[in-house]
């Protein structure tokens, strides 16, 4: 971010400031592709809410679908149908067939929950969208960077997911074809001045993700929570979940609402989440969970925490310590 502070100036100026921030520009593209090994085009956006808006808005597809646990970015006025999902939280691939219509589709299906750590099994349902001739736009902003990108028509990625800095993401796409341009920069697809030291900081960051994301042992303390969870009546949501991931856990107290857990945490010095973090404000039940057909009971004492690539095990360690005291109190 430095190296783009220091080279600043609009990349879109054909002046010789213009022409070398530019380069720059161009090579943190194709690193980024190499680095998620996408085979196809990249328009840098401000993140992956702005990634959403620009594939739903300007997809070549007049219909758009998307299951019912999407991130809230895109549940937006611009869609047409919303399919289930089932109490595991997977999309039913066969049920998602029957209902597509003859008309061009985008069907927008995460890659990982955000709250739940759930992975979709993106392979079938690709196939199954494709066979019907519409377009999959995967939201990889939970995966980037520590899963690879599913073969998809589109993907929304965040570069402060995976360590990079806030404020900038992308839209990959197989082809320019798939959407209607604006106007602007970013090939006409994107209107804005170019974000040069936050593209070259999500390349950056790109680039430093490991494999795995995290070391397993940095995890392993909620192996033993997982067990005391169950033992003193509380509910490990990944046990019900049809493939979850190591990042994120969804946990439901037995005697403490998750308003009051969040609370607690934070005075605990933790940070935990009440449904998805961008709606977490609201202290509302997750319309996630509800989708997934939870419980009332355990729905309203479920928390989601999550690990980034600098959570040490001690913090882990002391999550669990206060979680069982809060559990047992």
């Amino acid at each position: 971010m430095e190296e783009g502070f220091r080279l600043w100036a609009n990349p879109s100026s054909p002046h010789a400031e213009g022409r070398r921030a530019r380069a720059a520009l161009e090579d943190a593209r194709e690193r980024v592709k190499t680095a998620l090994g996408w085979d196809g085009e990249v328009i840098f956006t401000s993140g992956a809410s702005e990634a959403a808006s620009l594939a739903q808005g300007h997809a070549a597809a007049p219909v758009t679908y998307m299951s019912s646990v999407e991130h809230d970015a895109l549940m937006s006025d611009m869609v047409d149908f919303t399919f289930p999902v089932g109490k595991d939280g997977a999309v039913d691939a066969q049920l998602l067939s029957t209902s597509l219509t003859e008309h061009r589709t985008l069907v927008a299906v995460q890659h990982i929950n955000s709250e739940t750590g759930n992975r979709q099994g993106l392979a079938r349902i690709g196939q199954t969208i494709h066979d019907n001739g519409a377009l999959l736009l995967t939201d990889c902003a939970q995966s980037a960077g520590k899963f690879a990108v599913p073969p998809s028509d589109m993907a929304i990625v965040s570069a402060h997911k995976f360590g990079g800095p806030i404020g900038v993401g992308a839209l990959l796409v197989k082809d320019y074809a798939l959407l209607h341009p604006s106007g602007g920069q970013e090939r006409g697809y994107r209107r804005g001045t170019e974000n040069l030291p936050g593209a070259l900081g999500m390349v950056a960051a790109l680039e430093a993700c490991g494999s795995p994301y995290i070391d397993p042992g940095v995890l392993e303390p909620l192996d033993r929570l997982a067990s005391e969870c169950r033992a003193v009546g509380g509910t490990w949501l990944s046990d019900d979940l049809s493939d979850p991931t190591p990042y994120i856990r969804a946990l439901a107290m037995p005697n403490m609402s998750a308003t009051a857990q969040v609370m607690r945490f934070d005075m605990a010095g933790i940070a935990v989440s009440q449904g998805s973090a961008c709606s977490s404000g609201t202290m509302k039940t997750s319309r996630v969970l509800e989708a997934m057909q939870v419980e009332p009971e355990v729905a309203t004492n479920t928390i989601r925490v999550s690990f980034g690539w600098n959570t040490t095990r001690a913090e882990v360690e002391r999550f669990c310590e206060v979680w069982l005291d809060l559990a047992k109190a």
